[in-house]
């Protein structure tokens, strides 16, 4: 329990009728969860404003209001708290109601387009391999040290991250990690908060569906790293022409890794192979089961955060090579009769251009290269025909289905897909709507040594389809169509 005026401490607020000396026992910006001695915030989202849900917040036992707009009817026994901006208001107080507990622990934020939930993921192992009791906050997974919770979003909101960082201080977790969403920063979810480090990773086209523009998806993700105070480190891939861009107003300490350009922490790729990398690291060479050239930027993002933060060089360098890959990245099997099938969560064009320059680069053309792909629904469409044209340049056939297709037709997103794929591509490519039925035809089409890439939904275990989730797993089904050819 917390008085209300504690927990309004660093909100700007415009006025005040009623007392703040009100006792709070939760604080809910959604209506249907709120019970006695609430005080509920009232946040404008983009489809609804929680302005319309203040009398039902009421009548659900809130004591107390915070607003942008006062309400036109005040009832006299409810402190109606007007501020500026409730989605900033509701950071500080969620970081006041749970005690600050970033405060209390070393938080490394990750931000960038790709890259995110495989550096925080694998930071995350490796401080565990380290003998840490370690946090992690990604779009897989949420670890309060060995203790797991279903993640929902990429940033969870204010109060649910403070909520998980209060558990880890009483796991007595030292280290955390935390992807950084574009939404997450534009909805004021990280304010508050106190990171020892930021690192970027690079910026391509995506989530142009709720960015107006690629400059401010661009200026918001700079933003987070311009809050970031004197004490804390900037850590930006430089072979990036963004990664400069992010460093321009920081007050934090700032270094740069890059593969191509001289920096702070520098790699080259010596060996590319299925079985992994052979990276000269900075004067070190370093062998990782990770697999192709954007994996090298990862292990140098790690390399660089881990001796940030003070670990040994040369241990540093042992435990990444005990890494793994994290589930649904560059995650494959190989079938008895020798076809490679690779699962991969690239979901925007430079992710999938990615995978398949890494495929392309590691194997000897001898053999057949199939990817089934698609686009989610109700996501940007301006990337469609983008993923369509890399697909069917960079792969020998190419059987373009659904991902998620949400509220939209099929039918209607691979159209889109379609229209990127060059004349003399055309022939490449295959169209079949039912995902399981195109994954199930890319692995009768495949003989032995050839690949086949399920590209887009990664470690997603469902497939939404109108409001609907229903399981789906490309990795076990894969597997079980490989293994049903077999017989």
């Amino acid at each position: 329990m917390a008085q209300l005026k504690d927990i309004l401490y660093k909100v700007n607020i415009n006025a005040v009728v009623g007392s703040t000396s009100v006792s709070v026992d939760s604080i809910e910006f959604d209506s249907r969860n709120v019970s006695d001695n609430t005080v509920f915030v009232a946040i404008k989202g983009v489809t609804i404003d929680g302005h319309d849900f203040i009398d039902k917040a009421i009548d659900a036992g809130a004591t107390a209001v915070v607003c942008e707009v006062l309400p036109s009817n005040l009832r006299a026994e409810i402190t109606y708290v007007e501020v500026a901006d409730t989605s900033t208001a509701l950071a500080f107080m969620a970081c006041n109601f749970y005690d600050n507990p970033s405060s209390n622990l070393r938080l490394v934020g990750v931000t960038g387009t790709n890259g995110k939930t495989t550096v925080t993921t694998l930071l995350y192992q490796l401080f565990k391999k380290a003998g840490y009791k370690v946090g992690l906050l990604s779009t897989v997974r949420i670890m309060v040290d060995n203790t797991e919770y279903k993640a929902t979003h990429t940033t969870p909101d204010s109060l649910a991250i403070n909520k998980y960082l209060k558990l880890m201080n009483d796991e007595g977790v030292e280290f955390c990690f935390m992807e950084v969403s574009s939404h997450g920063i534009h909805q004021k979810r990280t304010l508050g908060l106190h990171f020892e480090g930021g690192v970027f990773t690079n910026l391509s086209h995506d989530h142009l569906d709720y960015h107006n523009s690629f400059a401010e998806y661009r200026d918001v993700k700079k933003s987070y790293f311009d809050d970031l105070p004197k004490q804390a480190f900037a850590l930006v891939n430089i072979d990036d022409k963004n990664g400069l861009v992010m460093l321009q107003n920081t007050a934090a300490k700032k270094y740069t890794y890059a593969l191509k350009t001289y920096a702070d922490y520098k790699a080259q790729i010596l060996e590319n192979e299925f079985s992994g990398l052979l990276l000269k690291l900075n004067e070190s060479e370093l062998w990782t089961r990770l697999i192709g050239s954007f994996n090298a930027y990862n292990v140098l993002a790690i390399y660089a955060v881990a001796d940030l933060l003070g670990l040994e060089k040369v241990e540093i360098l042992r435990l990444i090579s005990e890494l793994e890959s994290v589930s649904g990245r560059f995650q494959y099997m190989i079938s008895d009769d020798k076809i490679t099938a690779i699962i991969d969560y690239a979901h925007t064009p430079d992710a999938l251009k990615n995978v398949l320059e890494t495929i392309n680069s590691i194997r000897t053309k001898n053999e057949t290269l199939i990817t089934v792909v698609g686009c989610g629904g109700d996501r940007d469409k301006t990337k469609r025909p983008k993923m369509g044209h890399i697909a069917s340049a960079l792969s020998d056939k190419v059987i373009f289905t659904s991902d998620n297709p949400r509220t939209e037709t099929p039918e209607t997103i691979i159209e889109d897909i379609e229209k990127g794929v060059e004349p003399q591509n055309f022939k490449k490519t295959l169209s079949i709507t039912d995902r399981k039925q195109a994954i199930k035809t890319a692995c009768q089409m495949a003989g032995p040594d050839d690949i086949i890439l399920i590209a887009g939904k990664g470690h997603e275990t469902y497939q939404e389809v109108n409001g609907e989730r229903f399981d789906f797993d490309d990795f076990k089904i894969v597997g079980e169509f490989l293994k049903q050819l077999q017989k």
